[in-house]
Formats: C-alpha cells, sequence, structure tokens
C-alpha cells in the first residue's frame, strides 16, 4: 500500500501569451454548458442524483442541475476549464474559426 502519494508537479501548457479572438465568447459558453452537461450525465450514469449537499455515500450532489440554475461559481469553474482548452489548442498550433 502507498503511504505517500508519487510526486505531482502539475504542466499545463503555456497559454499566458494566448490571446482568444473576441467572437469566441459565445462557442466558449456553450462548450461550458456542454462540459456541464457531460459531467452530469456521467455522474447520474453512474448512479448520482441531486442533493442539497454533497455526500459521496449516498451519491448526491447539489450542482446536478440545468447549467442555468448553477451559481456563478460553478458556471466560472466549466467557463474557465473551456477557456484554457480552446488556449491550448491555439498555443499547439490549431486555429479555432466558425465554418461558413
Amino acid at each position: 500500500m502507498r503511504t505517500k502519494p508519487p510526486r505531482y508537479e502539475p504542466k499545463p501548457i503555456d497559454t499566458t501569451d494566448i490571446v482568444l479572438p473576441k467572437g469566441i465568447q459565445r462557442l466558449s459558453e456553450s462548450l461550458a454548458e456542454n462540459t456541464h452537461d457531460v459531467w452530469a450525465r456521467n455522474r447520474m450514469a453512474d448512479g448520482w442524483r441531486w442533493g442539497p449537499n454533497r455526500d459521496d455515500v449516498l451519491k448526491q450532489h447539489p450542482s446536478l442541475v440545468p447549467y442555468g440554475e448553477l451559481p456563478e461559481s460553478e458556471k466560472n469553474y466549466d467557463r474557465d476549464t473551456v477557456l484554457e482548452t480552446l488556449k491550448a489548442i491555439v498555443a499547439l498550433g490549431y486555429r479555432i474559426e466558425k465554418s461558413r
């Protein structure tokens, strides 16, 4: 049995100089909602349901609600995840553009 976790130093892709195009805001909000929906679907498939407090034993979570009903702090978590992912895509040399 492991008594001490292995040394871990997160090394995300450097996105500090990446500026996303202005029109990406609508896309990022749609992706944030989708990120929440994927998370919720997976939780529900594992037997989780809504509960007023997170309870790992009872498999209850207060965020198992539609994206629009989440508190801003939870929405911001999904938004930040999406924006960092989009920035990483650009940092890796790809372009994000809407098809015509």
